[in-house]
Order: structure tokens, then C-alpha cells, then sequence
């Protein structure tokens, strides 16, 4: 990569913490989804589970039945670009990068599913390993302790291994905003994005509208475009590869903008 990426974000669900990415009939869906590339997203990240505290969990068959056509008509319509699927379980991933995708970005680090590694290893996929304690209804509850960087890094180490072992060759590290860490603990993470990249590996970081930013300003998702603007351009300083982001335009600009310090 010869500068940082934008993965825009599109949400098959009714269930999202931020009400302008959801997404409903497929006539909707490829409008939005152009609209993120004509804004300058590069990765379009589809998901059908809300990971928001306290959201109900899906199905495996209603998941399918939400991904596999949005993917398939994203690959039909876009089929250049690069699409990644956000799920943590290893049937959905299988059918899902038959129909398209490259990408699966799990928010579980294969907690959820032992078999993922499988699954990404046959496809030759792009695998996004995300850092998260607890399953899925306690890890937003389940804070690391004191000494959460290395709590991490031993993570991210371990779980390379096994994803090494069973043949996957493309990583991308995700810290985890918002999961299993306390609010000073998400800001001390940001400030020190600069740790993780002894693992050689891209970062991709997903702040984008968050309760981090909304909340310390009191204010909304809605309300909270400025401050994921400021908090991407640090991260960006920091290191990070990749920005998830609903506001593929603001993104790049400061992605651009960077570009030009020395």
C-alpha cells in the first residue's frame, strides 16, 4: 500500500449504534454502497450482526440469509472492489468468500468459532484479527486489566501463531475499540497504536462514530464526525493502515492531507 486505506461501512441490519448506516431493500443497498466508493472507500465491510452492547444476536441462518445475496450483488455490480464481511463464525465466512468477498473481519479472534482459521486458510483470504475478552453478550463488560498492552500483544501473538499454523498468510490487526477496554483505556490504546506494529502486520482501526468520542463530548453519533476526524488523524500518526469509518470523504482527505508531512 502506498498510503493508508478506507473501509466503508454498510450494515445489514436495523440494529446498528448509528442509524445512517443501516441499510434496508436491495435497491438501498447498492446505493449506498456506491455512494461510499464515490466518496473514496476502498474496502467495502458488510455486516448483518450488530456488535453494539447489548444487541440481540442473529441467527447463522438469518446471517446467511442477509450476506450471501448483499455479497453476491456487491460482486456482481462493484466487481472490482474489495469487499470484507464482518462475522465470527466459520459457515457464514465459507459461503460468503465463495460468493465474493476477500476479506473476513471478526470481531471474536476465532473465540466464537475454532474453525475459522480453516476456513480463511482454504480460501486463501484476508483474515482481520480483532482483540476482544468474553463472548459475545460480556465483551463489552470484560475489561482487560492494568497492564492491557502486553495483555494484548501476548493476544494478537498467540492467536498468530495458531492462524500461521494453519496457513494463513495475510493479517490485518484490529486493537478493538470499544470491546473489553474502559474509556481511558480506549484513548491510552490510541495514544499507543505505535506498540502493535513490531508485529509487522497493517492496523486497522474502527472509532468511527463511537461512544469514546460521542460520549466524552456529550453529544451523539450523529454529532460525532469531527471528533472521529481528529481521533483518525492520530491514529493514522500512530500508525494505523486501515480506517472503518461511515465517512469515506472526511477519511481520505486527512489521509491526503498526512501525505504531504514529512
Amino acid at each position: 500500500m502506498d498510503r493508508a486505506l478506507v473501509m466503508g461501512i454498510l450494515n445489514l441490519t436495523s440494529d446498528s449504534f448509528y442509524e445512517q448506516s443501516r441499510i434496508g431493500d436491495e435497491r438501498q443497498f447498492l446505493k449506498s454502497a456506491e455512494k461510499l466508493l464515490n466518496a473514496g472507500a476502498d474496502i467495502l465491510d458488510i455486516g448483518a450482526v450488530s456488535s453494539r452492547p447489548g444487541a440481540e444476536l442473529i441467527s447463522e441462518t438469518d446471517e446467511l440469509k442477509r450476506l450471501v445475496p448483499a455479497v453476491e450483488l456487491i460482486y456482481k455490480e462493484f466487481p472490482e472492489v474489495l469487499l470484507s464481511v464482518d462475522t465470527f463464525r466459520s459457515r457464514v465466512a465459507d459461503e460468503v468468500l465463495n460468493a465474493g468477498a476477500g476479506i473476513i473481519n471478526d470481531i471474536s479472534g476465532f473465540q466464537f468459532d475454532l474453525n475459522l482459521p480453516e476456513i480463511i486458510a482454504k480460501h486463501r483470504a484476508i483474515y482481520v484479527l480483532m482483540h476482544a475478552k468474553g463472548d459475545f453478550n460480556t465483551m463489552h463488560s470484560s475489561f482487560c486489566g492494568e497492564h492491557y498492552l502486553s495483555e494484548m500483544a501476548t493476544y494478537f501473538f498467540e492467536r498468530i501463531a495458531i492462524l500461521r499454523k494453519a496457513g494463513v498468510n495475510d493479517i490485518i490487526l484490529d486493537p478493538g475499540f470499544g470491546f473489553s477496554k474502559t474509556m481511558k483505556q480506549n484513548f491510552d490504546l490510541l495514544d499507543n497504536l505505535h506498540y502493535f506494529r513490531h508485529f509487522e502486520a497493517p492496523i486497522l482501526v474502527g472509532i468511527s462514530r463511537k461512544s469514546m468520542i460521542y460520549k466524552t463530548l456529550e453529544g451523539t453519533p450523529e454529532t460525532a464526525l469531527a471528533g472521529t476526524i481528529a481521533l483518525n488523524t492520530i491514529a493514522l500518526l500512530k500508525g494505523a493502515s486501515i480506517l472503518r469509518v461511515h465517512d469515506p470523504s472526511e477519511a481520505l482527505d486527512v489521509i491526503r492531507l498526512l501525505q504531504h508531512l514529512g
